[in-house]
């Protein structure tokens, strides 16, 4: 504690300032997830006679609130996303909560379910964003933009059954790493993979390891196996179900619910058992029946050159060519990928949260085009951090091994032991605002001292400036 004495308080302030160094600039590139959407208005909703006994007051369905603590959490966990994004040439973008509906249909597939239409208002059609791609997709297309590296942290909303246990929810965030561009095949691509490893080795999640894959593979694989072409799509979605159900799951779906041949299923059950390295992609060049598809033998060959690239950014032991990967979002055309943990830090004695990838991407050339009206495309890829499953994952590790986090950043705490001091604290803490020092007190005229050092040491704080009298 500091015992303030016979030094004028100038004097005090300009110690105080030499002593707390201001901190490093908190990462320009940090943001916050703010997109605000209209809320109904509960009051017409609800009855003036009805009893305040049958109003439960929660969150909505597939939602939570952040207390002081998580939020500290997830804002390191944001930095150091943002920071890897900024370190690779990223620029910030922003879009709207909602988009035009006609915007978003027909672009997800069978996901399309999950969108979130707005009540009609007697103007425009609209629904919340699914996705931050598809809005970055608009945007260059609007704006005729042909180059961009952009990263963009926003809320998006599915309504899908959530599943709070593994960090699935139906409003969650996003961070997306996207570059847009003509370029030489594979490399934008193989940075997409180098920035999936930083990140994901930098929040040190434990063990994890990037499947990729590329649709012009898949599509190959299906026409050799049998599917028929107008099945791509809804075999697709089926197939990228692997992670959650089993093979013998996925296969009564696609025989029993979507009309697919035994046999074909049975064809395409062989291949999806394959992974590996850059041997498989080798292995497969000679394949009898995937070898007669012109586009999987493109699909193999920008693979082969991704393992050169991915090897030369020392990130190779990370990436296994996984023929089970699907990605569900019909706007893919390329090479795509998924990243999973194989180990989950826990409790002794708990058992290893399921959750599934926790950063997913791939390229979509064709999607730009979609919005001009002449058809005209900018090839794209990136990636997405599942941030919402990181969090659960160091949620939980937090509470196995019993951290504790600060929720304030307060540097000084101005205190008094004696009675009619709170004009002195005023001006002090005012000088200390001044000076760029974090300081608190209590709001009360004639605190007790003992009171101030409890607060001090329940919020952490390091310092404590005791002004008083002679």
């Amino acid at each position: 504690m500091l015992q303030f004495g016979p030094l004028r308080r100038r004097a005090w302030v300009a110690l105080l300032s030499q002593l707390l160094r201001p901190p490093r600039p908190a990462c320009t590139g940090a943001v916050r997830c703010h997109s605000q959407v209209a809320e109904a208005v509960l009051t017409s909703q609800l009855k003036p006679h009805q009893e305040k006994s049958n109003f439960i007051i929660k969150t909505p369905k597939g939602t939570r609130d952040l207390s002081p603590q998580q939020m500290v959490v997830r804002e390191k966990i944001l930095d150091m996303v943002v920071s890897c994004f900024r370190r690779h040439g990223g620029k910030r973008l922003d879009t709207p909560a909602f988009e035009l509906k006609e915007m978003l249909t027909e672009k997800y597939g069978e996901d399309s379910l999950l969108i979130y239409d707005l009540k009609d208002q007697g103007g425009e059609l609209l629904s919340l964003r699914y996705d931050l791609t598809v809005p970055f997709a608009r945007y260059l297309a609007m704006n005729k933009v042909k180059q961009m590296k952009r990263y963009h942290v926003g809320k998006v909303w599915r309504r899908e059954s959530p599943t709070i246990v593994q960090g699935r929810y139906r409003e969650f965030c996003q961070c997306d790493f996207d570059i847009a561009g003509q370029f030489d095949p594979m490399i934008p691509d193989a940075e997409c993979l180098k920035i999936m490893c930083e990140i994901l080795s930098g929040l040190q999640l434990g063990n994890f390891l990037i499947k990729v894959n590329d649709r012009r593979i898949v599509d190959g694989m299906f026409a050799v196996c049998g599917v028929p072409e107008n099945k791509f799509r809804a075999i697709c979605s089926s197939m990228d179900k692997l992670d959650k159900i089993s093979w013998k799951e996925v296969r009564h779906e696609m025989v029993a619910k979507k009309g697919l041949a035994s046999e074909v299923a049975d064809r395409i059950g062989d291949y999806i058992q394959c992974h590996g390295g850059v041997s498989l992609v080798e292995q497969l060049f000679q394949d009898s029946r995937l070898s007669q598809s012109k586009q999987a033998l493109e699909g193999l060959g920008d693979l082969k050159l991704l393992f050169e690239y991915v090897t030369l950014f020392g990130i190779a032991e990370k990436i296994s060519f996984d023929l089970s990967l699907a990605r569900g979002l019909d706007y893919y055309t390329g090479v795509i990928y998924e990243a999973v943990l194989l180990e989950t830090p826990a409790q002794a004695g708990e058992k290893s949260l399921s959750m599934g990838s926790v950063a997913a991407g791939g390229r979509y050339d064709g999607l730009v085009g979609m919005f001009n009206p002449k058809g005209h495309k900018v090839p794209c890829v990136g990636l997405s951090i599942g941030v919402e499953r990181i969090f659960a994952i160091v949620e939980q590790r937090m509470k196995a091994f019993g951290e504790t986090v600060r929720t304030t950043e307060t540097q000084v705490f101005v205190a008094t032991p004696q009675k009619n001091f709170l004009q002195e604290r005023l001006k002090l803490i005012a000088e200390l605002w001044d000076a760029g020092i974090k300081a608190e007190l209590l709001y009360k005229n004639n605190p007790k001292l003992l009171t101030q050092l409890h607060y001090c040491e329940s919020m952490g704080i390091p310092l404590v400036v005791i002004i008083g009298g002679h």
